[in-house]
Formats: C-alpha cells, structure tokens, sequence
C-alpha cells in the first residue's frame, strides 16, 4: 500500500504564508501556462525557476482552457513545491533551496 502523504500546504503557518505573499507581491510570472497546456517542458521550467529564485509566480494564460484550482494543485504536486496562493489565473509557488546562498535564501518566520 503506498504511503499517503501530507498535503505540501501542511508545512506552512499561516503566518510564513502571509509572509511569502508579501514578498511575492511585487513579482512579475516568470513562467506563463499557455496554449499548449501542461507539459514536461513547463514543469521543468518552473523546477528551474524555483531553483533560482525560490518564490515564483506562474500565470494560466486564458487560451490554456486549464481549470486553475487543479492546474495550481498539480504543478505544485509535480515540482514538489507549496502552492502559497491563488488569485485569479496566477498563482505563487515556494520551494526551499538550501544550495542558494544564506543572503540570497528566503528566511521564514518562525511559527
């Protein structure tokens, strides 16, 4: 029997996700779902941009005909990174890279 895992979004205190939306705010999507839909391609471009940057945003363009609840779920769920929020078709995602310098990392607040 495989092992259930907890939902990515357990890992986050209200509190950290108010955090992360304040600092991703200001950001512009770095990676944009369009027509093709998903594919292998997009989930390896937000893999590598989470890399880099670690707080991204991701926009559903509105010819992707994709449903944005399960579109956001699934992304997240495939780079294994915490959907933070979802306004409209853009989403933020976050993922710890400890590889990145500690000037660099997003510090979290405690609890």
């Amino acid at each position: 029997m495989p092992e259930i895992l907890p939902r990515p979004n357990a890992t986050l205190t209200s509190r950290q996700k108010q955090f992360l939306k304040a600092l991703a705010h200001p950001l512009n999507p770095l990676v944009q779902i369009g027509k093709e839909g998903m594919s292998a391609g997009i989930i390896a471009t937000v893999k590598a941009e989470l890399l880099n940057h670690e707080l991204i945003k991701v926009k559903i363009g509105n010819n992707s005909g994709l449903e944005k609840h399960t579109t956001s779920q699934t992304v997240a769920e495939q780079t294994e990174s915490i959907l933070v929020q979802l306004i409209g078709k853009v989403f933020v995602l976050y993922k710890s890279n400890p590889e990145i310098t500690k000037e660099k990392r997003i510090k979290l607040p405690k609890g």
